[in-house]
């Protein structure tokens, strides 16, 4: 466990975009808490993409050997793996920040967090987000009053989006990707989070690729008893990957808009945004730098804000019903 004022040693399983995003938030900072005290990564290729960007990370020959350099984990690969390398990290003592989802296989992820208990937490960057933050400072001064529904829609062009190339064996296959694990279960955790445990889920998916993941889904369930619509869709718009997730109760209505920007609705019936608003591209360094403070924290011990694993199991219960419909 580090000290107060010491760095984290962070190692990082996992050289695709999501660490190599994380690394490019812990070198764009001066006085990080955290330094990279190695990383691996099985395919050579994406090695050698981070080593040419990050010179002076380290590379190691194998997960064990990032579980032994490092005082916290961060399991950056897909699905399937996830639980493997977290659980070699915990059993070495080393706290876990894991992506989501915990496992593809919901029987082996309860038995993961009934034994982990508090030991990690799992990468849900809305937990560290300036755009949600703002939408709770308007929840809590009333902006909202009695919460009445809550609405989430996703849609794409095409599935993967286009950065995510690299990944598309896994991010379209049934049995690790589609956009309801990758993207959905975000807002999902958003509305466990601000409004309370999710159930009641009725609706429908489509698969209409043999092999392939989900196409669409129309869905409802509720958050804290609030009823919330869910809809999803690749294909039929030009944006990448447009979002919305809209509160709405007797006194008003907030919505995230894009991931990232903040906005409530006027007297006119038309949302605007926060004043200090930012675009996804400009805010996700602060949110992921927030969220390194709090991996800081737990791994610590100390009290944080991140996404515990508990938290992400009940996202990962939502999102396997829904693509069980």
């Amino acid at each position: 466990m580090p000290k107060t004022g010491e760095q984290l040693a962070l190692g990082i399983i996992g050289a695709g975009i999501m660490g190599e995003r994380l690394i490019d938030a812990i070198h764009g900072e001066s006085n990080s808490p955290v330094r990279i005290a190695a990383l691996w990564d099985p395919a050579s290729a994406a090695l050698a993409r981070v080593g040419a960007a990050f010179p002076a990370v380290p590379q190691v020959p194998d997960a064990d050997a990032v579980v032994a350099a490092s005082a916290c984990v961060y399991v950056a690969s897909p699905p399937a793996s996830h639980l493997g390398y977290a659980r070699a990290a915990l059993a070495a003592g080393r706290s876990t920040f894991c992506e989501k989802p915990l496992a593809i296989d919901l029987a082996e992820a309860r038995a993961f967090v009934a034994a982990a208990g508090g030991a990690g937490a799992v990468n849900f960057p809305f937990a560290s987000s300036p755009g949600v933050a703002a939408i709770e400072r308007w929840i809590a001064a009333g902006g909202v009053g009695v919460p009445r529904r809550l609405s989430i829609a996703v849609a794409f062009a095409r599935w993967p989006r286009p950065w995510q190339a690299d990944a598309a064996a896994w991010l379209d296959a049934r049995a690790e990707g589609g956009f309801t694990r990758e993207v959905v279960s975000h807002f999902l955790f958003l509305a466990r989070r601000l409004l309370g445990p999710l159930s009641g889920l009725h609706g429908s998916v489509q698969f209409p690729e043999a092999g392939r993941s989900e196409r669409a889904i129309d869905v409802t369930l509720t958050a804290g008893g609030i009823p919330v619509t869910l809809t999803g869709r690749v294909g039929g718009v030009a944006e990448d990957d447009h979002n919305t997730w809209t509160l709405e109760g007797d006194a008003g209505a907030v919505r995230l808009r894009d991931w990232a920007i903040a906005e409530r609705r006027g007297p006119d019936g038309r949302f605007e945004p926060a004043p200090d608003a930012m675009p996804n591209a400009r805010l996700r360094p602060i949110a992921l730098r927030r969220q390194l403070e709090g991996v800081v924290r737990m791994a610590r011990g100390e009290p944080h804000h991140l996404a515990t694993f508990a938290e992400a199991l009940d996202v990962q219960e939502a999102v396997e019903g829904i693509l069980a419909l």
